[in-house]
C-alpha cells in the first residue's frame, strides 16, 4: 500500500520562515511531501533553514530569497522563486510579523508607528493580492495568515493583528471567485526565542511581566492549526485559535446585527451575494493584467 503524505506534490511559500511558528509550519509541509519557498528578512536565518531542510530530506525540497513582505516586488520576487524552483503555489503562509512594544503616549515617532502596521498589517495585504494573481492562474490555493490571540503590547500591535483577522474575513467570497480559501491562524504565546526577555526587562514594563507569567503554547499545537486551515477545504474566512493545553478551536464571530435584518436588508444582501463574485472576477482578470506587465508573465 502507498502511503501518501498530506501535501505530497504541493508547493508552499512562507513569509518569516526562518525561524520561530514559519520554520515549524516548513518543517512539517516538507515531512508531509511539500515543497517550500522561505521569504525573510533574516537572509543567514533563511539560508540555513533551506539547507536544513534540503539535507535531511536528501533533495532539494526548500529555497529561500530574502524578502522584505511590505514591498509588492519582493512577495512577486518569492512567487516567481517557487513557480521556477518548483513549478508553482498552492499553500501562503503569510507569517511575517513583529512583536516590537511601541509606547502608547510619546514619542510621536511615524516610522516607528507605521512598522508594525506595515510589517503585522499591510505585509498580508500586500502578499495576499500577490498570492491571489499566481493561484488564480494555476486554478487555485489556500492562503493562512498569522494574526494573535490577543496583545498586551500597546495598541498598535493589538490593532495590526486585529486587521489581519479583518482582512481575513473579508475575502470570503474568493472560493466563488478564484478558487483560493482564506484563514487566519491566531496563536496564543508561543514558546519560541522570538518572546523570550530577560527578567530585568520584564520588571520594568508591566505588560512584558504579566506575558512572562502567562502560559505559553506549545509550537507543535500552532503548527497543527496551521495546516489544519491549509487542508480543511470547508474552511474559508476562519479564525483557529492554538491555545495552551494543545486546544484548538475556531473563533465565533456575530454574523449579523437584528436591528438591522430588516426584509429589504435580507434581499439587498441576497442580491449582492449573488452579484459581487462575477463583479470581482473582473477586477481579478484586470490585477492578473497589471501584475504581468509589472513584474512578467512567467
Amino acid at each position: 500500500m502507498t502511503n501518501t503524505k498530506q501535501f505530497e506534490n504541493r508547493v508552499a511559500v512562507i513569509t518569516g520562515g526562518s525561524r520561530g511558528i514559519g520554520k515549524a509550519v516548513a518543517t512539517a509541509l516538507v515531512e508531509q511531501g511539500a515543497k517550500v519557498v522561505l521569504g525573510d528578512v533574516l537572509q543567514a536565518e533563511g539560508e540555513a533553514t533551506a539547507q536544513e531542510l534540503n539535507t535531511k530530506a536528501n533533495a532539494k525540497v526548500a529555497a529561500f530569497i530574502r524578502t522584505d513582505a511590505t514591498k509588492y516586488k519582493d512577495n512577486a520576487a518569492m512567487f516567481k522563486l517557487a513557480e521556477k524552483e518548483f513549478g508553482g503555489v498552492d499553500i501562503a503562509f503569510l507569517n511575517a510579523g513583529i512583536g516590537q512594544s511601541n509606547p502608547l503616549f510619546a514619542p510621536f515617532d511615524d516610522e516607528a508607528d507605521e512598522r508594525i502596521m506595515d510589517i503585522n498589517t499591510t505585509a498580508v495585504m500586500k502578499g495576499t493580492k500577490i498570492a491571489l494573481v499566481h493561484m488564480a492562474k494555476r486554478g487555485g490555493g489556500t492562503i493562512v495568515n498569522t494574526a494573535s490571540f490577543y496583545g498586551i503590547y500597546p495598541e498598535a500591535y493589538v490593532a495590526s493583528k486585529h486587521a489581519v483577522v479583518g482582512w481575513t474575513r473579508s475575502l470570503y467570497m474568493l472560493p466563488k471567485v478564484c478558487n483560493v480559501r482564506v484563514n487566519a491562524v491566531c496563536p496564543y504565546y508561543a514558546d519560541t526565542d522570538i518572546i523570550k526577555f530577560s527578567p530585568e526587562l520584564a520588571e520594568q514594563y508591566p505588560q512584558l511581566k504579566l506575558i512572562s507569567k502567562l502560559p505559553r503554547v506549545n509550537v507543535d499545537t500552532v503548527v497543527k492549526a496551521v495546516l489544519t486551515l491549509m487542508e480543511d477545504e470547508t474552511r474559508n474566512a476562519q479564525v483557529l485559535f492554538a491555545l495552551p493545553g494543545d486546544v484548538i478551536r475556531p473563533h465565533e464571530f456575530t454574523e449579523s446585527l437584528p436591528e438591522a435584518d430588516t426584509p429589504e436588508a435580507r434581499k439587498a444582501r441576497k442580491e449582492y451575494e449573488e452579484a459581487y463574485p462575477e463583479f470581482l472576477k473582473a477586477q481579478l482578470a484586470a490585477s492578473i493584467e497589471a501584475y504581468d506587465q509589472e513584474y512578467g508573465s512567467n
